[in-house]
């Protein structure tokens, strides 16, 4: 399953979470101060779901 985060596509299997996508992206280290939001400006989780096509941006 293909999600994006900050833009860039990221291939997941179903049923991995928010953190295996930052972690397949080389991003999980940014998050200590920074925060997970989805592409309407909510925040999420390192525990949250995802869906194919997902966006989410670490800010």
């Amino acid at each position: 399953m293909k999600v994006y985060v900050n833009d860039k596509p990221v291939d997941i299997l179903p049923g991995m979470t928010v953190m295996h996508a930052l972690l397949n992206s080389g991003l999980l280290s940014e998050i200590g101060p920074k925060k997970v939001y989805d592409a309407w400006g909510n925040e999420i989780g390192l525990d949250g779901a995802l869906n194919e096509g997902m966006k989410i941006y670490v800010r």
